[in-house]
């Protein structure tokens, strides 16, 4: 989904994609003027076939079918690293985009206006204090450090990690409310995955982490907890209006 943000920030024409999984921003792909061509995870081979497409981009969630696509269709792989520089690793990324579709100059603007934007937010950053990403899913907690899809908020915005010691698994580490406690985050950042999965028939995230441990944290009691667009943050990831969003979404959340 977040090269469909960067193909449809760019103009290009797109004509398939996993339908059940456009983001509300993107709802007009959702139309029957674009063909259904399987999930995030797995794609449907029988509608690209009659499909017959020019190009298959693949990335994250379905990077593993590239092998096989690529026996069949012109194929690349638009997958980037969270680690390290988040935003020269995903302008790696646009920026092979723009070349294949002739929008170099494009992608390089955008971009600009990225490092400008994380230039604006990133002293807010800093002088937050400290930080911890959460997601919540099945009840569950889940904390995810600089290393994570999550990692920008530390890495490129300049908040301080709350908890260093974090597992890079894709959903975080599962912890405790003792552990969230014990961390006393002066900021909160929080993704509810069911919601943005479209299973909310669980408790959201704000009843999940509405307790005596997590209430006694600074972030809680400052009302400094952020909820994460799941949408933007968990299903799309990235793209060349949507990271834009994302910044936007914490520098608002920090005072900008």
């Amino acid at each position: 989904m977040g090269v469909l943000d960067t193909l449809d920030t760019l103009g290009v024409e797109v004509a398939g994609l996993p339908q059940a999984s456009v983001p509300s921003f993107l709802s007009e792909y959702s139309s029957d003027e674009y063909t259904d061509v399987g999930t995030l995870q797995e794609p449907d081979y029988e509608a690209l076939a009659r499909l017959d497409p020019d190009l298959v981009i693949v990335g994250f969630r379905s990077a593993a079918a590239y092998p096989e696509l690529a026996e069949t269709y012109p194929t690349v792989d638009a997958t980037f690293e969270w680690t390290g520089d988040y935003v020269e690793n995903f302008g790696e990324s646009a920026t092979m985009l723009g070349e294949i579709f002739g929008k170099e100059a494009e992608v390089a603007d955008a971009l600009a206006g990225i490092e400008s934007q994380i230039e604006e937010i990133r002293p807010l950053g800093e002088a937050a204090g400290t930080g911890m990403v959460l997601q919540t899913s099945g009840g569950e907690v889940t904390m995810n450090g600089v290393d994570s899809r999550f990692g920008i908020i530390f890495s490129q915005l300049g908040v301080t990690e709350a908890e260093t010691d974090v597992d890079t698994a894709s959903h975080g580490e599962v912890i405790s409310f003792e552990l969230v406690r014990d961390a006393n985050p002066d900021w909160l950042f929080v993704n509810d995955r069911d919601a943005a999965i479209g299973q909310g028939s669980g408790q959201a995230a704000e009843q999940i982490l509405d307790n005596e441990l997590v209430g006694a944290t600074t972030a809680w009691q400052e009302d400094q907890v952020v909820y994460l667009d799941g949408e933007r943050w968990y299903i799309v990831m990235h793209g060349l209006s949507n990271v834009p969003a994302m910044l936007d979404e914490v520098g608002e959340a920090l005072g900008r």
